[in-house]
């Protein structure tokens, strides 16, 4: 299947063997300038969504850090270490450290392998259990309400996440990826997304269940945001994120 680049590439060599030499120039200005037009709104994009996520991440950050402080304290007392890093692909496969709250058993990791056959998502690629036993009791808390996301935010600083994005995946589920899955890979990924808050067909206050959402549609809905993205489109996700984690119908 051809890529769009190559599908216009395709469709301007053709128009340019039809036409004269003044319609061939013609042609190559207009197309020369819907690129540059193209890359100039691309990059202002990309400008104006790092700026966001610079400002509210860390205006977030000092306004939450009571909160965090408490957490903290609480997760310590459970025993074992206040963060979670877990190692996760980024932008154009690129592996960084994801930070979390722990909300699971010190070894949750290494009992893993004895849990995957209990695996309540039928694609395989990613891995749910309703009553996972390595969740710790405040754990349950800080995950019910996506607190457990927000040392997230450090990510963000550093430029490894945005706050809008397709969620990053584990490499051992972008080991199963097909070519097409890979496309997910091609942006920042994200604290939030658009199957995170259960929109699926794309109404301006829709707000769903992500949790009927399987890895295929995943995908879909992923390359859809990248395909449309925008920074109004952002700010409407990280809008609808609140009301999804309120009513329990999704979050981070």
């Amino acid at each position: 299947m051809l890529t769009d680049d190559e599908l216009t590439e395709r469709l301007t060599r053709r128009m340019l063997s039809a036409a004269s030499p003044s319609g061939r120039l013609r042609l190559r200005l207009y197309v020369a300038w819907k690129r540059l037009a193209w890359r100039l709104t691309i990059s202002f994009t990309s400008f104006v969504k790092r700026a966001i996520d610079l400002a509210a991440s860390a205006l977030l950050l000092v306004l939450l850090s009571p909160l965090l402080l408490v957490i903290a304290l609480l997760i310590r007392r459970d025993g074992g270490p206040v963060f979670f890093r877990q190692t996760r692909v980024g932008l154009r496969g690129k592996e960084f450290g994801m930070l979390k709250f722990r909300s699971m058993c010190v070894d949750a990791e290494a009992k893993l392998k004895e849990l995957l056959a209990l695996n309540e998502k039928n694609d395989g690629v990613t891995f749910k259990m309703k009553n996972d036993p390595r969740i710790t009791p405040i754990g349950r808390f800080i995950r019910k309400s996506s607190i457990d996301e927000l040392p997230q935010m450090i990510n963000v600083l550093k430029g490894e996440m945005s706050l809008v994005g397709p969620r990053p995946p584990l490499p051992r589920e972008v080991a199963l990826y097909s070519p097409e899955d890979r496309r997910r890979l091609l942006i920042t990924p994200g604290i939030t997304c658009l199957w995170q808050i259960g929109e699926r067909q794309g109404g301006l206050l829709e707000v769903g269940d992500r949790n009927s959402i399987g890895f295929p549609e995943q995908v879909s809905l992923d390359v859809r945001y990248i395909e449309s993205q925008s920074v109004l489109k952002d700010l409407l996700i990280l809008i609808k994120t609140v009301p999804a984690i309120l009513f329990g119908k999704g979050g981070v």
